[in-house]
């Protein structure tokens, strides 16, 4: 029943598809609870244009169980068709996660980032959510070799959250997921820097305006050749929305 009800929700965003839900965190404390496997895709401007660019991680996109409006410029683009939803940015999606798993005592595996920031990470998230239980770490430098094929297979986290950016993390976890088939699995970004503290997440005020965007490129300046995304996002929505195609 809840794979029918994530199939009939989905809307194509310049034929990349997004899930219209009205309560995601809750739809994924269901599919947890079911075992159901699911794969997890944020979807914001810069990713649905390296879909449209990349048809390896198209077709990804479009196998993932649940593909979330984590990006402003997909909240805007929704509206152009009259379609009201509330943006669901990723890393508070996934800390709600944790907050739900502390109390149902589902295992967490938390892959990515440089070396010691995952591990970082978890150190702190599980002081801040006692009962959480993080059964494994390991940095984004170490490729997926045969011990961490094991180690994943062993463990059998509920969920595994996968910090290795786009389309790296999508990549990573298309090609490993059957290997724990029951589980949510998640690509996050750079959540793990944020809850290890060695970088900040935006103000609030700049979040609540869908701003966030701008403080990430004063930390770092180095993406503004990945920005250009955006607004070639915005004309191909409006050029879309005027000819379909």
């Amino acid at each position: 029943m809840a794979s029918s009800h994530l199939t009939q929700s989905r809307f194509p965003i310049l034929g990349i598809p997004v899930h219209l839900l009205t309560n995601t965190t809750q739809t994924l404390k269901d599919r947890l609870a079911d075992r159901q496997g699911t794969h997890v895709v944020t979807l914001n401007a810069e990713m649905t244009m390296q879909g449209r660019d990349r048809s390896e991680l198209s077709d990804i996109i479009h196998r993932a169980e649940l593909v979330i409006p984590d990006g402003a410029g997909i909240v805007l683009y929704l509206k152009l068709y009259g379609k009201r939803v509330d943006r669901v940015p990723g890393i508070e999606l996934a800390e709600a996660l944790l907050d739900h798993a502390a109390t149902t005592q589902d295992s967490i595996f938390f892959y990515g980032g440089a070396p010691d920031v995952s591990a970082q990470a978890a150190t702190i998230m599980t002081a801040k959510y006692p009962g959480l239980q993080i059964v494994g770490t390991e940095n984004g430098y170490v490729n997926p070799d045969d011990e961490l094929c094991d180690r994943l297979q062993k463990l059998q986290p509920r969920m595994i959250y996968v910090g290795l950016g786009v389309p790296r993390q999508e990549l990573w976890i298309d090609t490993l997921r059957h290997l724990c088939p029951d589980s949510i699995w998640i690509g996050i970004g750079g959540s793990f820097d944020i809850w290890a503290g060695t970088k900040t997440r935006a103000p609030k005020w700049l979040c609540d305006r869908n701003l966030e965007w701008t403080y990430r490129l004063y930390q770092e300046p180095w993406r503004w050749k990945r920005m250009t995304a955006l607004p070639k996002f915005a004309w191909r929505s409006i050029l879309y929305r005027i000819t379909g195609k």
